[in-house]
């Protein structure tokens, strides 16, 4: 037990639940993307696990990015506004890409991107989530890939933080209410 563990309420997805329904989402992405060299793109901060985990899970011939875009600040729930603070680094005119995301909540922060992303001369623009969320739901947003829909708690772990803590857990678990009531 870390000192981490005592601020969970309960674990929603193991280690070894997370492996496996990545082990089976890597292996659906490869069918859709093996001729498509397609660009992988996390979103930060929270999606670095994931995008290591997926990325390797997918066998097909591929690229990395990295966005970091800020819709949260350090509360519980997303303030609306997207603001990009650090963009991509190469020209995606003709890519195919894929967004690799922690979680989707509001879709603010996805539907920005793809709407960005397009702009920007995308070929195509996929969304691949760990987790959806889809009672929080404030823009229209469908996942291409899903890892596992969660309940409306507030979740951390294997990326996902509160306040820049507990993006290490090798889990997802439900932090307590108590540690961020008053947000």
């Amino acid at each position: 037990m870390t000192n981490m563990d005592q601020d969970i309420l309960k674990i929603l997805y193991t280690e070894e639940e997370i492996a496996s329904r990545i082990h089976a989402l890597g292996a659906q992405m490869y069918e859709d993307l093996k001729d498509k060299e397609p660009l992988f793109i996390s979103v930060l901060r929270g999606a670095f696990i994931f995008m290591a985990d997926i990325v390797r899970a997918c066998q097909v011939r591929s690229d990395v990015e990295f966005i970091a875009v800020s819709s949260y600040g350090s509360g519980t729930s997303s303030t609306g506004a997207v603001k990009i603070t650090h963009d991509i680094q190469q020209d995606i005119t003709g890519r195919n890409l894929v967004v690799i995301e922690d979680i989707l909540d509001s879709g603010n922060t996805l539907h920005f991107l793809k709407q960005y992303f397009m702009t920007k001369g995308a070929a195509s623009v996929s969304i691949c989530t760990l987790m959806d969320k889809p009672s929080r739901r404030a823009k229209q947003v469908i996942p291409d890939y899903v890892g596992f829909t969660v309940p409306d708690e507030f979740v951390v772990g294997y990326g996902l933080d509160y306040d820049q803590k507990y993006r290490n857990l090798p889990y997802i678990g439900v932090l307590k209410p108590e540690v961020y009531e008053g947000d």
